[in-house]
């Protein structure tokens, strides 16, 4: 079991932030990674939701299908990886700082399948892939 912090300052309003981040179709606009997502429970987004996602790492495709384990808008969303070859947990806090957003995302999880062989690469590879994205998405949000 792996765990690590990201932070990242993006100087929009908080909910704002909240709100285009945590839509699985924007995903690929700012996850390198993701080449799409979306939701597949009906309704609200609530604890429960679920929401498909798919694209790459380490030349290999990656499909998983998340569920809502937290959700607090517009300060904090927490996901599990409920299929795939990771099995993670994330949440995502958003606090209000300097007239933008402070975004904290706290990982918790492990690899298998193929990933596992490469284990200590795939969670090296994830971190960098998650402060890069971090980076994309203040860029994105910012230039709005």
């Amino acid at each position: 079991m792996d765990a690590f912090t990201a932070t990242t300052f993006i100087d929009r309003p908080q909910q704002e932030v909240f709100d285009f981040m945590n839509d699985p179709a924007n995903f690929a606009q700012w996850q390198s990674g993701t080449k799409s997502g979306w939701w597949t429970s009906e309704g609200p987004v609530a604890v429960g939701s679920t929401c498909h996602v798919e694209g790459r790492m380490l030349g290999r495709k990656l499909v998983m299908d998340l569920e809502v384990t937290q959700w607090e808008p517009p300060t904090s969303l927490g996901m599990k990886a409920s299929s795939g070859p990771m099995r993670f947990d994330v949440t995502n806090q958003f606090e209000p700082k300097d007239g933008g957003t402070l975004l904290t995302q706290d990982f918790t999880g492990e690899v298998g399948g193929f990933f596992k062989m490469a284990e200590g690469l795939a969670i090296k590879q994830l971190k960098k892939q998650v402060e890069a994205d971090g980076k994309a998405l203040k860029t994105l949000l910012e230039a709005k």
